[in-house]
């Protein structure tokens, strides 16, 4: 019973690291805003009549 509690407690402090650094990146860290630009090339033009 003691092996299975050591590692449930061991899994539950490794969560909560894990929990708590996402947390503190989600709420701390100000993402830079920048702007992008994305060349969008112009479709080909269809034949006019294409069987004839």
């Amino acid at each position: 019973m003691g092996l299975l509690l050591r590692i449930l407690v061991g899994l539950a402090l490794f969560g909560a690291f894990i929990y708590g650094g996402l947390w503190a990146l989600g709420h701390l860290v100000e993402p830079e805003p920048r702007e992008i630009v994305v060349p969008v090339p112009m479709p080909k033009a269809a034949p006019a009549n294409p069987g004839a």
